[in-house]
């Protein structure tokens, strides 16, 4: 299910991504333009997910059709190269997005995660199909908010995680938490943080909600018709910060 519940959200906050993973591409030589194009989206950002204890590089790019990426991190170091071969060539791609394999805190301890993907400028160099350089830059922080705390299930404390013993609920279900105002308390740097937005994911039988919420919005009133469908739920809350780094916290919750 935690599977599902992230493929719902990178289809919902990014779209459906394409890219082609290929060695070099052989092409006749066209004309390029001495200033490179700025790429409409270009970030680089950390997700923490607190509840299972794992964080991950994600990356979200975008711009007019490309045939070749690369994108490097602080000091030159190349961290993927990407090019498009045979058909797909004249096509060109547009949307790139990714996020890295995001092995448990026991196999790679946050510090070791922090220096292999170190704070600082990461650059992203693309060429457009009629040869025009495009070029984006994300700078990495290691500051991450704080988890969502205090949620509550209508009225009842939110379970630790969905192994746990869930709170159990009549409709309709109010999910409501505090707001996030400051960095991690263990994990990351300690500085400011300003939340950007909440984002709130429930998945259940035939059920896939998404909401994007301003930083204001501490609570979801879940539609009668979610709650009619089934009878076991889970859901996802993420604290963005104006960084672009994300915290997440997942549980469940039960219907009688």
């Amino acid at each position: 299910m935690a599977y599902q519940l992230r493929r719902q959200r990178w289809k919902y906050w990014l779209g459906m991504s394409a890219c082609a993973i290929a060695a070099s591409v052989t092409t006749e030589p066209t004309a390029q333009t001495s200033t490179p194009v700025s790429l409409s989206q270009a970030e680089i950002f950390l997700e923490l997910n607190h509840t299972d204890g794992d964080l991950g590089l994600h990356a979200a790019i975008d711009g007019q059709p490309w045939k070749s990426i690369e994108v490097e991190g602080p000091g030159d170091s190349l961290l993927l190269s990407l090019s498009s071969r045979g058909r797909l060539v004249p096509h060109g791609l547009t949307q790139l997005a990714f996020e890295s394999a995001e092995p448990s805190f026991d196999e790679l301890p946050p510090a070791r995660f922090f220096r292999r993907f170190p704070e600082g400028r990461y650059e992203i160099d693309a060429q457009a199909l009629d040869g025009t350089e495009m070029e984006g830059v994300a700078t990495l922080s290691h500051i991450l908010a704080a988890p969502p705390g205090n949620i509550l299930v209508s009225g009842l404390p939110a379970a630790e995680n969905c192994d746990a013993t869930l709170p159990q609920v009549r409709p309709p279900v109010r999910i409501e938490w505090d707001p996030v105002t400051s960095s991690h308390p263990d994990i990351g740097k300690k500085g400011p943080v300003t939340i950007e937005k909440y984002q709130f994911f429930v998945e259940g039988a035939g059920v896939n909600l998404s909401l994007d919420l301003p930083p204001t919005i501490t609570s979801v009133d879940l539609p009668e018709l979610i709650t009619n469908l089934g009878k076991a739920f889970k859901f996802e809350i993420i604290a963005r910060t104006t960084r672009g780094n994300n915290t997440a916290v997942e549980t469940c919750f039960t219907l009688f």
